[in-house]
């Protein structure tokens, strides 16, 4: 429980730094930054895929 609050006070610190930055350099700075998030997020989905997919294929084989 400890641990998530430190985590969310941690993402809030950032947020409001990410925050600043965007103030300062304009608005289209922020979108950059929210798309670069949702390609790591997508990224990060297909290569749970694909790890999940090479697992199922090895204990087909196995069979």
């Amino acid at each position: 429980m400890c641990e998530r609050e430190r985590e969310r006070g941690r993402e809030r610190e950032r947020e409001a730094e990410r925050e600043k930055e965007a103030e300062r350099l304009g608005k289209g700075v922020r979108r950059k930054e929210r798309r670069k998030e949702w390609r790591r997020k997508g990224e990060r989905k297909r290569k749970d895929k694909r790890e999940g997919n090479r697992k199922r294929k090895k204990e087909k084989e196995k069979k």
